[in-house]
């Protein structure tokens, strides 16, 4: 898995751009990131899954403990351009209805304010 972040040029959102598979095996990366590398702050967050083939038990669990994260410290974690495999995943799941998801990284970004 390949996991890069940066600010927004205003500083008030995380932007998470994820790629690869987003399994048992490469979890950890993301749940450091959440837990240990999110910078401090609003605890606003866009996670970008554009690149990601694939995504277990594992992968949703780490998201949602990402998503409980930035609540409780009064921000949020939207989900964007989703591949229609990992769309699905969530459809399933529903865990579309616990997330903002958004086409576009923009769109997501532009919803935080």
């Amino acid at each position: 898995m390949k996991l890069e972040s940066r600010l927004t040029a205003d500083g008030r959102v995380a932007v998470l751009k994820l790629a690869g598979r987003f399994d048992a095996y490469e979890a950890e990366v993301v749940r450091d990131w959440f837990f240990n590398q999110l910078p401090d702050g609003p605890y606003r967050v866009v996670a970008n899954l554009a690149e990601v083939i694939f995504i277990d038990s594992t992968g949703l669990a780490v998201l949602v403990d990402g998503l409980k994260r930035c609540r409780q410290r009064k921000g949020d974690l939207h989900l964007c351009s989703l591949s229609e495999t990992v769309r699905v995943i969530f459809e399933l799941t529903r865990l579309d209805t616990a997330f903002a998801i958004f086409s576009e990284e923009a769109a997501a970004i532009s919803a935080h304010s």
